[in-house]
């Protein structure tokens, strides 16, 4: 039996990259994502959860951007990489994310118990 963390690591190795419009961050609301993954995340407090949420954004979206870029959760990665959650600037990777893929991440999430980031 497969693990959630190499499930995770095999997800992250296969969602395809593209280089995002500088100081863009339209994508980076709040999402839910996996208990594991938001074990990786550092912890913030109740008050910045509550104020990113009156702002429609991630707790994690700094001055600079993304803080936790390189443990960004899935659906973060996956923004931009398939119709189904499309860049609004029209930015994706050279290959969209493999349909085949894009199911078993989609099964992951509604197998995991999903939490708001």
């Amino acid at each position: 039996m497969t693990s959630n963390s190499q499930k995770l690591r095999y997800f992250r190795q296969r969602i395809p990259a593209f280089a995002c419009v500088p100081g863009c961050h339209d994508c980076c609301g709040p999402v839910t994502t996996s208990s594991e993954e938001m074990a990786r995340l550092p912890v913030k407090s109740e008050a910045e959860h509550e104020a990113a949420l009156e702002d429609l954004r991630c707790p994690h979206l700094g001055d600079k951007g993304c803080q936790v870029y390189a443990e960004r959760p899935l659906i973060c990665r996956l923004f931009g990489t398939t119709p189904r959650l499309a860049c609004p600037n029209g930015q994706r990777p050279a290959e969209m994310i493999d349909p085949k893929l894009e199911r078993q991440i989609m099964r992951f999430f509604k197998e995991t118990r999903q939490v708001l980031v």
